[in-house]
């Protein structure tokens, strides 16, 4: 438990439902839906439509979407884990060959070239159908409301909005809808976006043709299209998702959850094999020792990220040996105690922004839930009379036709956001997830370590400071770190620096079946905050 004495937050205890997300608006939607008879899969897409609207440099209907579910069979609880890949695919002309004869040498992050086919509205649609009780039009209203009448601009959104003020004004309507005035609101200034209202009214009375055909997809694609990019209609007419087979790992009692490549959880995963045996409970949480092994472990295992990890649709990707017990003991051995590693591949390129959220309700549905545009305001292209902000997750594609990454017609680039399931006993027990990009593999792992090793509780667990190694550069360490401990890190060898920006971001529900209470715990670097009924 957390010293009452000073700044910070406590959990946040419920008997019936809970949501946390990012966003005061979002959970308040949440638990309006889940408070009128809704259940976690319709209060989980209203939250992320709201947030898509309130927090647009991180998500949005021109993003993708992943989702674990965890529904419950009415007898005690279930850990059968549903899980949703909600990720777009690369236009059908995108060869290496197209981009070669386009004289493009590099996928850039603001280029047209890292657009991939939103995913998220598709995925939202499908769940809602399977798994909800509410129709689109209903889940909607909250988003459509702040997109039309306006959103007051929260504190950490008009930081990052500041920060891309320059991308932004690159694009003529990026610049007209996100820069009023000429530059970003100011944090309490309310903003309106009343074409983003209008597309949201046509999915409202549409469905997913709204966005994937007709006059917003004709929007989209020209604008691309325009700005020299691969897409056709044909594109947008065939976008899916797909329900996949979750994969898993033992941590602590504890099976993990997460969803299987094209995203990084197998990564997470992998981390936590290999810090399984390494005593850190023996440790303390914000001693040097503990932090070099996670930065040790953290490297290894986003080595093998980037060397395997592709679409696995069309490459082959190992998962079983990734995760076998053996991999994990050969990669563990690797690591020296007290230096740091050298000669790593190089580091994959910074930063991105996402909004991850979940939902328990009532009868103990759960929804781990995250949906990104991925760079900060995604590729800073917005559709002029649809008001879309476009992704940029094509910037993970490479070029080289040998890696597994490399973009092809439909395929699905290697994604960073990754939901987590935590099952104990047969049941879902909690709902968690972290926001930031390249880091919410090493998220996931510092987090449960948090939780299983150090006994901390929710709350404390997100709470504490964070660090995140790139593959050969710096260190990124939080100012929360005392200088002592960096010092040490550097003796050892680690190159440190501060991070430009506050460090991922997380969200968590516990479930304790026994008592019939929810425990949620939401980010402080984050402006949201998890409620409960």
């Amino acid at each position: 438990m957390r010293n009452l004495e000073l700044p910070g937050r406590s959990p946040v205890h419920a008997a019936g439902g809970m949501a946390a997300t990012s966003h005061p608006l979002a959970t308040a939607a949440a638990i309006d839906v889940l408070r009128s008879g809704g259940n976690a899969m319709d209060a989980a897409v209203a939250a992320s439509a709201v947030q898509g609207v309130v927090e647009p440099q991180s998500t949005g209907i021109g993003g993708d979407c992943f989702v674990l579910y965890a529904p419950q069979d009415g007898d005690g609880g279930s850990g059968d884990i549903i899980a949703y890949n909600g990720s777009g695919r690369a236009p059908g002309k995108a060869t290496p060959d197209w981009f070669k004869d386009h004289g493009v040498t590099k996928i850039t992050e603001h280029s047209p070239h890292a657009v991939t086919v939103p995913g998220a509205v598709d995925a939202w649609c499908r769940l809602l159908d399977d798994h909800g009780t509410r129709s689109i039009a209903e889940v909607l209203q909250y988003a459509i409301h702040y997109a039309r009448e306006g959103y007051p601009v929260h504190d950490r959104i008009a930081v990052d909005w500041k920060r891309c003020e320059e991308v932004l004004g690159q694009d003529p309507s990026a610049k007209r809808i996100y820069l009023p005035g000429g530059e970003s609101p100011k944090a309490g200034s309310l903003h309106r976006m009343t074409e983003l209202a209008g597309t949201l009214e046509v999915i409202a009375a549409e469905g997913r043709h709204g966005f994937y055909r007709g006059a917003v997809a004709e929007d989209i694609v020209g604008h691309l299209q325009g700005q020299g990019g691969a897409h056709t209609l044909d594109d947008f007419i065939n976008a899916q998702g797909e329900y996949v087979t979750p994969i898993k790992t033992v941590y602590r009692g504890h099976e993990v959850y997460q969803c299987p490549p094209n995203g990084q959880g197998v990564i997470a995963l992998l981390m936590l094999n290999i810090l399984d045996d390494l005593g850190l409970d023996k440790l303390d949480p914000l001693s040097p020792e503990r932090l070099h092994l996670l930065i040790e472990a953290g490297r290894l295992a986003y080595a093998e990220r980037d060397a395997l990890i592709g679409d696995p649709a069309q490459v082959d990707v190992p998962v079983d040996e990734l995760l076998s017990d053996g991999h994990a003991a050969q990669l563990r051995a690797k690591i020296d105690h007290d230096k740091a590693t050298v000669g790593l591949p190089p580091e994959n390129p910074p930063g991105a922004d996402t909004v991850y959220l979940c939902v328990v309700d009532k009868d103990r549905n759960a929804v781990s839930f995250i949906n990104s545009l991925f760079q900060t305001f995604g590729s800073g292209l917005v559709a002029p009379k649809s008001g879309v902000l476009l992704q940029n997750r094509g910037f993970s594609f490479n070029l080289d036709p040998s890696h597994p990454n490399c973009v092809q017609p439909g395929k699905r680039p290697m994604h960073t956001i990754i939901p987590g399931m935590l099952v104990k006993d047969g049941r879902a027990v909690m709902p968690f997830g972290v926001m930031g990009g390249h880091y919410q593999a090493f998220g996931h792992a510092y987090f449960l370590t948090n939780l299983f090793e150090h006994g901390m509780d929710l709350q404390e667990a997100i709470d504490l400071p964070r660090l995140f190694p790139s593959l050969s550069g710096p260190v990124e360490v939080e100012s929360g770190i005392p200088g002592d401990v960096v010092q040490a890190l550097q003796d050892m060898g680690h190159k440190t620096a501060a991070p430009a920006k506050p460090i991922g971001g997380t969200q968590a529900i516990r479930i304790d079946w026994d008592e019939g209470v929810l425990t949620g715990a939401s980010e402080p670097r984050k402006d949201g905050c998890a409620l409960g009924y």
